[in-house]
């Protein structure tokens, strides 16, 4: 089977090396680029992201991601976001008192957690659907690495008659907030998969495969 082309988006933020290693591990040809061409003609795009929502959707601006994300996703071509970069696509974040637009892929809002302690950083257990892709062979009880004080807590895209409804993965932290979403070609965790060890490279691992 020839490998897969792989483009993990470089806007200036996102943990490129170990991500970049991470998705070697699945076999596929991995390529860090801001080129809008290899962007689109690669078989996947992940896009990873760190930081503030507002600086973050500032970088992706800067080299057009946002184009790229929707041109993509109007042929179908599958998308990843990681962290922030699952954060940035939609509609809009508030962090420290400051409003920022997103990419508007779903609606909703990236908002402080109500937790007592944060950041929610270190491993934690999620609650995947049955027909999940990205959690296709793991156990109720596998664990992921998570770092972030804000997350999606209320998923807003209304149900469709047509389209059939995403698979929607909550986590909990104080409160329940979306730990992924798989939405057709379009999907996102807010976990860090490339620091998740072995259920973190499975993760990444079917999602290759799904290609």
């Amino acid at each position: 089977m020839t490998a897969r082309k792989v483009a993990l988006l470089d806007y200036g933020s996102g943990n490129l090396h170990s991500a970049q290693r991470a998705l070697a591990r699945t076999g596929a040809e991995i390529e860090v680029t801001s080129d809008p061409k290899i962007a689109l003609a690669a078989d996947g795009l992940v896009v990873p992201g760190v930081g503030a929502f507002a600086a973050c959707m500032e970088g992706l601006l800067g080299v057009r991601g946002d184009r790229i994300i929707g041109q993509r996703l109007a042929g179908g071509r599958p998308v990843l976001g990681i962290c922030v970069g699952m954060q940035i696509l939609f509609e809009r974040g508030v962090e420290f008192g400051v409003e920022a637009e997103g990419c508007g892929e779903w609606p909703g809002t990236v908002e402080r957690l109500e937790a007592d302690v944060l950041p929610h950083m270190g491993w934690n257990t999620v609650e995947a659907p049955e027909d999940s892709t990205l959690f296709a062979g793991m156990a109720p009880d596998t664990r992921f690495y998570f770092v972030h004080s804000y997350g999606v807590r209320r998923w807003e895209l209304p149900p469709s008659e047509i389209i059939a409804p995403p698979r929607l993965t909550w986590a909990e932290h104080g409160s329940r907030f979306l730990a992924a979403v798989e939405n057709g070609a379009l999907s996102a965790t807010q976990f860090h998969p490339e620091k998740s060890g072995d259920a973190g490279a499975q993760l990444l691992e079917n999602w290759v495969r799904s290609l």
